[in-house]
């Protein structure tokens, strides 16, 4: 017990673990993140049940109960590889919910009016990446599988989490591809780079499409990568209405995350009720 402190030393053999189980660079920097707030937290003090409770509940001040679960999951896992499992702790308690704010959710025209805008301002390389990812379903990490290569064969394998995913490439998104490689003169190799040839950072893809805002009138709360993947995914079971085969698009383990995908909006859920006709 007074030896259970996060040192330098665990934080580095955690960082190799995690890496050895094949998660991506920002899972890792995510879960190393989250266990350095519990070190701040714990001040050169050593790792109790106790302390770890009453760090999980300073978050709850601080962070939705999704974000303090996030946190909680990672802490959990540098616990559980320390061998430290009686201090684990458990999530919090969260209602289902049964729809999505609006501000939060990107629709189909404002998603268009990001493309025209893009265009219209010459942002050639962002529109076409936008398109990319919206089409696709693909992650933001998942971006350098976008391949001349991949475009050619209309198709690409992706490897990530321990799992390869194959991809179908819509032929309309191979086309353009292969046409902005040619133009960009890239004949083999990712298709999205910066002008130094080295991968778009995640970073960069979202500094991008945030400054896209303003002029395109969409409010920024709705505009990051991740958005794009929910509403290919929400237009993907609009027209097929199998959450099976969606799940194993976006590289899903389970279907239930599948479903948090799918929550209708608050002005949808609204229009169901209405539908209802229960009020005389």
């Amino acid at each position: 017990m007074f030896y259970r402190h996060i040192t330098p030393q665990r934080m580095a053999a955690f960082r190799d673990f995690l890496t050895a189980e094949e998660r991506c660079p920002a899972t890792i920097e995510k879960y190393l993140r989250d266990v350095r707030s519990l070190s701040n937290f714990l001040n050169g003090h050593t790792v109790t049940k106790e302390r770890a409770s009453a760090w999980k509940e300073s978050l709850a001040r601080d962070y939705a109960p999704a974000s303090v679960n996030a946190m909680v999951a990672a802490v959990n896992k540098f616990l559980t590889f320390q061998g430290w499992n009686d201090c684990r702790l458990k999530p919090l308690r969260l209602q289902r919910r049964l729809f999505r704010e609006d501000r939060r959710e990107l629709t189909k025209a404002e998603y268009d009016c990001l493309l025209q805008t893009a265009q219209a301002l010459g942002r050639e390389r962002l529109a076409l990446l936008m398109e990319a990812i919206c089409s696709t379903g693909i992650r933001v990490s998942e971006v350098r599988y976008l391949t001349v290569e991949a475009a050619a064969a209309g198709r690409t394998e992706i490897s990530l989490k321990g799992k390869v995913r194959t991809i179908l490439l819509p032929q309309k998104l191979c086309r353009k591809l292969l046409k902005f490689a040619r133009k960009r003169q890239i004949s083999v190799g990712e298709i999205f780079r910066t002008r130094a040839g080295t991968s778009l950072s995640r970073k960069q893809i979202w500094a991008e499409m945030k400054a896209l805002c303003r002029r395109a009138g969409v409010s920024p709360s709705k505009v990051f990568p991740h958005n794009l993947r929910h509403l290919f995914a929400r237009t993907f079971y609009r027209v097929t209405r199998d959450v099976a085969k969606l799940a194993d698009i976006l590289g899903h383990s389970s279907i239930e995350t599948t479903r948090i995908y799918l929550i209708s909006t608050g002005s949808e859920h609204a229009q169901t009720l209405e539908l209802l006709r229960l009020i005389s």
